[in-house]
């Protein structure tokens, strides 16, 4: 008989598990590994994990929900680590590309895939509205203070989408033999800005 487990117990091994489905998904594919291959990485009875989740759809959930949340205490570090403006964007941005191409495997489960039923694990959508947030908040400002022009959320999303084009593509290695990430990404940065500077401030440039 299986002895009860406690809150550390439960908590350690779900840590363990979601560390290796972490890299084994983001490696192999969701669809290629299974609760076998996952009980294999730590070592364990393939009928183990079931005492900590219900079945792989959770791991998955709970693995990209952890990765939302550390994605977002970054972010929300460098939001809080200077009250200019200006200075809290390229903090924002810095660490964005910090977490992405520090932690690859994490960035691609969160943003490279959609979970079928993620309505269905509430700690997933919170985490990941949170980590949302943070790619407008830092927008806000800078719309507040007339240093940009539009809709902060759109514009949000629009230098999201720029980020994230040039680092997925960096990740896929397909940046290699050109300009390089850096000169790339500035050069996004710039043209996005300017499109989204305010009027005067184009026609003064």
């Amino acid at each position: 008989m299986a002895r009860p487990l406690s809150t550390d117990d439960i908590s350690t091994f779900r840590a363990r598990l979601c560390a290796a489905a972490e890299q084994l998904f983001a490696e192999h594919g969701v669809e290629n590994v299974g609760i076998r291959q996952l009980a294999q990485a730590l070592g364990c009875s393939p009928m183990t994990p079931y005492r900590y989740f219900r079945d792989k759809d959770e791991i998955l959930a709970v693995t990209r929900a952890a990765a939302f949340d550390r994605f977002a205490e970054a972010i929300e570090a460098a939001g809080a680590s200077t009250g200019d403006p200006v200075a809290r964007a390229v903090a924002v941005g810095r660490a964005y590309i910090g977490f992405a191409l520090g932690q690859p495997n994490a960035y691609r489960l969160m943003f490279d895939l959609t979970q079928p039923g993620e309505e269905n694990y509430p700690d997933l959508a919170r985490a990941g509205e949170r980590a949302r947030r943070t790619m407008t908040a830092y927008i806000e400002v800078l719309v507040a203070d007339g240093l940009l022009d539009g809709d902060p959320v759109l514009l949000g999303h629009a230098f999201w989408a720029a980020v994230h084009g040039v680092v997925s593509l960096q990740l896929a290695g397909k940046l290699d033999g050109g300009p390089g990430f850096d000169a790339i990404h500035r050069a996004v940065m710039r043209l996005m800005i300017r499109g989204a500077s305010p009027q005067s401030a184009r026609e003064e440039a």
